[in-house]
């Protein structure tokens, strides 16, 4: 081999580990970020770069800096148990009975199952001893009773069909008990769970803002590790993590929801998420909870420690102009809830927008 072939062989070989090189750098950036990624580089929790200039939010919108950490929240007492039945949203239909009826009697003849249609349905007793209204329980006594429906929920409104239903159900009931039921008029029922249910759709309030990745996808050990540093915990159903509510069994504050498939795979960490979703049900939760300045709080956080956009459904940027403009919309919507009895996150709120 003379010199020139040996110097060609030579340029060939520098070139094949420049191509090798460069194609072993492409490769690392482009995979999906892992968790050990975090781990090696804190990410900074302030919006920086494009992220702040276009999604500076007003600091009206931003959690009180001196709130109460989740365990804190966690060790407060529970919700009070309300009466399932309330006449704002329900048909109630009051049962007389001879003297007392055992909570054995009246479970033993409850219907074996409590929807009438796609209406919630109930059955309550009025307790001997304490005089206040319960669900039948073994054990107790009861001077009289009363059924209910519910007029309307996210399925529309209560129709003539299903109040057939109810009639006969509670007539089953009240039979089996020995007890006389005294129906409402069905025409004036049914208007009422129209006029209710217009009421709700007009009323009803989804959110939700969608985190795309700039560049490289995130793995889901990755997306885990930085929704966890923000409070989320894993939920029961695949492809979901929520930010509980300060009080346990409430619905969450919000839900972060990605790829269901990702979520169940054997291989989390060869995963590649390139978009989440973080979402608000606004009359399921309580306006105490300042749900929309923590979802906006935690959009900017995880977009600036992932590298990400936050858009809407469609992929329109979210600025700061339509954050305050959306959070002005909701304080309107809480005060028109509020007058109408029906405030977010009360029992009330929770079954009619369910």
């Amino acid at each position: 081999m003379n010199n020139l072939q040996v110097g060609l062989a030579v340029a060939g070989a520098i070139v094949l580990a420049a191509v090798i090189a460069h194609g072993s750098w492409t490769s690392r950036k482009s995979r999906p970020k892992q968790a050990a990624d975090l781990a090696r580089n804190e990410p900074q929790v302030e919006p920086t770069g494009e992220v702040a200039e276009d999604l500076r939010v007003d600091p009206e919108l931003q959690p009180e800096p001196d709130a109460p950490p989740l365990d804190e929240f966690r060790a407060l007492p529970q919700p009070r148990r309300d009466a399932a039945l309330d006449a704002l949203i329900d048909v109630i239909v009051p049962i007389s009975v001879e003297g007392l009826v055992s909570g054995d009697a009246a479970l033993a003849a409850l219907p074996p199952t409590r929807r009438v249609g796609s209406k919630p349905f109930a059955v309550e007793g009025l307790e001997a001893e304490s005089a206040e209204w319960e669900p039948p329980t073994a054990g107790r006594r009861y001077s009289a009773f009363q059924a209910g429906v519910q007029l309307a929920n996210r399925m529309g409104a209560l129709n003539q069909i299903e109040y057939s239903e109810f009639v006969t159900k509670t007539r089953a009931f009240a039979d089996a008990i020995g007890g006389d039921p005294e129906f409402p008029e069905m025409l004036e029922e049914v208007a009422r769970g129209k006029e209710l249910d217009q009421f709700a759709s007009a009323h009803d309030a989804q959110l939700s803002f969608v985190l795309r990745a700039r560049a490289a996808a995130w793995s889901l050990g990755y997306m885990h590790q930085n929704a966890a540093r923000l409070g989320f915990v894993a939920g029961v159903i695949p492809g979901r993590m929520v930010l509980p509510a300060a009080l346990e069994g409430m619905p969450p504050v919000l839900v972060l929801s990605f790829d269901t498939q990702a979520a169940l795979t054997d291989e989390p960490e060869q995963t590649a998420l390139r978009e989440l979703s973080i979402a608000l049900d606004v009359p399921q939760v309580s306006r105490e909870e300042t749900p929309f300045e923590r979802m906006c709080d935690v959009a900017l956080k995880m977009a600036a420690a992932m590298d990400g956009v936050i858009t809407d459904d469609n992929g329109n940027p979210i600025r700061a102009d339509l954050m305050e403009a959306i959070h002005a919309d909701l304080q309107k919507l809480y005060a028109t809830l509020d007058a109408r009895e029906l405030s977010a996150g009360s029992a009330l709120a929770r079954r009619l927008f369910s």
